[in-house]
C-alpha cells in the first residue's frame, strides 16, 4: 500500500426504519449494545488495520444524522480523521459510495456497513498482491443473502445477490477492500449507464461485477462472527454474543440487594436496588433499576426501570417504564406506567 492512507468508507444514511422507534431520535450506528454504541463495535473492527497503515473514516449519512455522529466521534475519537458525506436520495449502496468519489479516487477502500459486526484480523492489507477482498462467511441456507463464487483457483468469479440455489454458500457479511479506489468509481459510473438496478437501487455486487468483469482479482476472506443489528431482535442477539465474548463487567454500579445472572454489562453509574439483573442484559448511564427482574434486554443512558418483570425488550435514552412484565420496544425519551 505504500504511504498510501486508506479510507475506511462507513455507509449509514439509510433511515433505519427496521429499528424505530429508535431511529426517530438518533442514527442506528448510535443504537447502544454491550455498554457501547453499534459504532463504536463497528470501528473496532479496524483496530487490526496494520499500524504503519494510515486511515481516514469516510461517513456516507443521510439527512439530520452528522451532529450526533460528530459529537460521538469528537467525544470518543478526537484523535480520528473523520469526513461527512450526505447522500440525500436513498439509491442504493453504490450511489452511496458515488457521493464521496472526491474523497476515494486515487486510494485504496476498506468499506463495511454500519449495522453489521464481523471479527477479522487486517493483517493482510500490508500484502502488496492483495488486490481485492470480500469477506464471506459459510452458511446452511444463503439464498435470502449475497454469494461470492469462486474459480478453481480460488478467486472470486461472480457475486450474486439472493442466489436461487444453496451450492454456492459463503455469504458476503458487508466487508470489502479495493486497492484501487478510482476503479471502483469508474465501475459504478459503468453500472449507472447499464442502469444496473435491484428495485430501483444500485447495489454494489453489480459493481464489483464489473470489476471482476474488468480483470480484478478478489479474495474471498472467510470470518468466524457475523453480527447483526438492523432489527431489534438482531440486537438483542448481538447483545448476548458480545456478552458472552468478553464485553461485559461486573456489578460495579451502585447496588442493594440484587442479584447479578451473569454475563451482564452494568455502568459504574447506574443505580439498581431490589433486583435481578440477568442474564444478558446490558445497563447503560445513569439508569435507576428498581425492584425489577430483567434478562435478555438493553436499556440505554438515563432509563427508569420500577416494579417489572423486563424480558426481550430494547429500551432507548431517558425511558421511564413502570408497572406489570411485558417485552417492550421503546425508542428515546418514552414512558409506560401502570
Amino acid at each position: 500500500m505504500g504511504d498510501q492512507t486508506l479510507k475506511v468508507v462507513i455507509p449509514m444514511a439509510g433511515l433505519g426504519t427496521r429499528l424505530r422507534p429508535h431511529t426517530w431520535s438518533k442514527p442506528k450506528p448510535l443504537i447502544a449494545v454491550a455498554g457501547k454504541t453499534v459504532l463504536d463495535y463497528v470501528l473496532a473492527q479496524f483496530d487490526t488495520v496494520p499500524s504503519d497503515i494510515k486511515t481516514e473514516l469516510i461517513f456516507i449519512i443521510g439527512p439530520n444524522q452528522e451532529e450526533q455522529v460528530t459529537a460521538h466521534m469528537h467525544k470518543f475519537y478526537p484523535d480520528k480523521i473523520f469526513h461527512f458525506v450526505l447522500q440525500s436520495d436513498m439509491r442504493g449502496q453504490s450511489d452511496a459510495l458515488y457521493q464521496a468519489k472526491q474523497h476515494l479516487t486515487g486510494f485504496p477502500i476498506l468499506m463495511t456497513f454500519s449495522d453489521t459486526l464481523i471479527e477479522t484480523n487486517l493483517d493482510i492489507l500490508s500484502d502488496p498482491n492483495f488486490e481485492a477482498g470480500v469477506w464471506v462467511k459459510p452458511v446452511p441456507d444463503p439464498r435470502r443473502f449475497g454469494v461470492t463464487v469462486l474459480g478453481e483457483d480460488g478467486f472470486v468469479t461472480k457475486l450474486v445477490e439472493k442466489p436461487s440455489t444453496i451450492e454456492n454458500n459463503l455469504v458476503m457479511v458487508g466487508f470489502y477492500y479495493f486497492s484501487k479506489g478510482s476503479d471502483l468509481i469508474s465501475a459504478i459510473e459503468e453500472q449507472m449507464r447499464r442502469k444496473v438496478t435491484l428495485k430501483g437501487e444500485f447495489f454494489l455486487a453489480d459493481a464489483v461485477n464489473i470489476m471482476l468483469e474488468r480483470g480484478m482479482k478478489m479474495q474471498p476472506r472467510q470470518v468466524e462472527a457475523w453480527l447483526d443489528a438492523g432489527l431489534p431482535a438482531a440486537v438483542l442477539e448481538t447483545n448476548h454474543y458480545l456478552l458472552d465474548h468478553g464485553h461485559g463487567t461486573g456489578p460495579s454500579c451502585h447496588c442493594e440487594n440484587i442479584t447479578i445472572i451473569p454475563p451482564v454489562y452494568i455502568h459504574a453509574s447506574a443505580v439498581i436496588k431490589s433486583s435481578v439483573i440477568g442474564p444478558y442484559v446490558s445497563v447503560g448511564a445513569k439508569c435507576e433499576i428498581e425492584n425489577a427482574v430483567i434478562r435478555n434486554s438493553i436499556l440505554d443512558e438515563g432509563t427508569i426501570v420500577r416494579n417489572m418483570i423486563l424480558e426481550e425488550s430494547l429500551l432507548g435514552r431517558q425511558v421511564d417504564v413502570q408497572g406489570k412484565a411485558q417485552k417492550l420496544n421503546l425508542g428515546d425519551n418514552s414512558g409506560v406506567k401502570h
